[in-house]
């Protein structure tokens, strides 16, 4: 396992002390989060934690299965207790930019029923600024290069169609993602998720604004554990 894999592993394990036996949780998606799903597996099978789980994509879907976690359908969940997940950026007041894996819609619907959100990551991902990472946009596939027309407007850098290969990467709800080379200039994620959200077309924006809750952060020097000082943890 390489420095980066450990250092995930930690973080996604150490994420999970804020589990407690009887509690619906939404399972997020990526890299990270992988390693709290397989550790909330080992609280399930082999602890006799009662755990529900659900998932924010198809891919955690068949790991949670696989690992023997219960699962719930969104639309079947009402309040959920904690969410655990990753990020592809945070900055100091826990504003994320998430989408990298393309999950973003259902992750932001989980994140938002859910009572608590705590997020993990390695250090790379902490910035002062958000939007260096590429922000993620999901469309309608049918309205998808008006969208890109559209932020293209507000964006000072490209925006480009995600693709698989040869095709557009298209996501497990159907649509397309745009990644929006913004750059780390956003300032105020409030007012630009809310211009995004206006050109028709838009799905959902992969800026997740006073959301989260605490980051559990693993670096070299170990795990840092940041909590929100009006979070709801």
């Amino acid at each position: 396992m390489s420095d980066v894999e450990q250092l995930k592993e930690q973080a996604g394990i150490a994420a999970c002390r804020f589990v407690k036996d009887g509690m619906v949780l939404g399972l997020g998606t990526g890299s990270t989060v992988r390693y709290s799903i397989i550790e909330i597996a080992r609280l399930v099978t082999e602890e006799g934690m009662n755990l529900i789980g659900v998932p924010t994509s198809e891919d955690t879907r068949r790991l949670s299965e696989e690992l023997g976690i219960p699962l719930m359908k969104i639309e079947d969940s009402g309040t959920l207790d904690l969410t655990i997940d990753g990020a592809d950026e945070f900055d100091h007041n826990f504003d994320l930019i998430k989408g990298g894996g393309g999950a973003l819609t259902r992750e932001k619907v989980v994140a938002l029923k859910s009572k608590s959100m705590v997020v993990v990551a390695d250090h790379t991902k902490k910035v002062d600024v958000l939007g260096a990472f590429d922000l993620p946009v999901e469309v309608d596939s049918d309205l998808w290069e008006g969208v890109r027309e559209g932020i293209s407007r507000i964006c000072p850098g490209q925006v480009c169609l995600r693709t698989n290969g040869s095709e557009p990467f298209e996501t497990d709800n159907h649509g397309f993602i745009l990644d929006c080379s913004f750059g780390p200039t956003i300032s105020d994620p409030t007012s630009l998720e809310r211009a995004i959200c206006d050109i028709p077309g838009v799905v959902e924006v992969g800026l997740f604004v006073g959301i989260c809750d605490a980051v559990i952060v693993a670096s070299n020097e170990g795990i840092e554990e940041l909590i929100k000082s009006d979070g709801r943890i």
